[in-house]
């Protein structure tokens, strides 16, 4: 476990993975294009370093000795907490969609290409940065006895009860509560989720929105989030922002 030289004022990345050269490769890279890198071979390692570090995205591999990536996200998975972008040798869509249901943000396959890791890694830091549209006039979205505080990530349905969302959840729902009424095709969800590169993954966008929609339906949200056959989704709700 090491932390690289760092740019002041930068996104700090925690690459954990047990393959050093595929670590250095990547740490290498990320560090030359800006971001301050920490790493870690397995999840005791990343554990010390999320101690003593705010950092705002992991890139985990799968197969780490001890206690796996699955199981890392699992644990530490949370709206406030890091992003997580997985990579595996592990390519297959059920693979895929297990890590993005445990709440990662995306799933890389190996072998990895720096480049591509790089456009990942801004896509999700960026949706995670970026502000709502109408966020000057209020912080919290309120929708059929929902409440969407935007400062806190926080979602709290008409019983009380918070419900977790993940980044790429939340990113939805915002997309949904500022244009109610409207419908959104599922590439206008590509592109306000994804940003440039709405094309790299766009499945785990089939797996966010049906999450979202079963953890609305939970707590009486079940038809909020309606399907248009053949043209997309719409928020059938009222939404206020204050």
């Amino acid at each position: 476990m090491n932390t690289r030289p760092q740019p002041q004022q930068s996104a700090q990345i925690l690459v954990v993975d047990d393959d050093l050269g595929l670590r250095d490769e990547v740490s290498d890279y990320l560090l030359q294009n800006g971001f301050a890198v920490h790493v870690a071979g397995d999840a005791v390692e990343m554990d010390t370093v999320l101690a003593s570090t705010l950092v705002d995205l992991i890139v985990l591999d799968v197969m780490l000795p001890g206690e796996n990536g699955l199981a890392v996200c699992r644990r530490i998975a949370d709206p406030g907490g890091p992003a997580i972008i997985f990579m595996s040798a592990m390519t297959g869509e059920v693979d895929r969609v297990v890590g993005l249901e445990l709440g990662g943000d995306d799933y890389l396959a190996k072998p990895v290409s720096p480049r591509e890791l790089l456009a990942r890694i801004r896509a999700v830091l960026r949706r995670r940065e970026a502000a709502p549209a109408g966020q000057k006039a209020g912080n919290v979205y309120h929708f059929s006895g929902f409440q969407l505080d935007t400062t806190r990530r926080q979602l709290r349905a008409p019983s009380g009860v918070i419900v977790l969302l993940t980044p790429g959840e939340f990113s939805l729902l915002i997309a949904f509560l500022e244009s109610p009424g409207r419908v959104l095709s599922r590439d206008t969800l590509v592109e306000f989720v994804r940003g440039d590169e709405a094309d790299v993954f766009d499945r785990a966008i089939d797996v966010q929105l049906s999450r979202l929609r079963s953890k609305l339906k939970v707590h009486g949200g079940g038809g909020l989030i309606r399907t248009v056959r053949g043209a997309g989704y719409v928020c059938d709700a009222q939404v206020s922002l204050r």
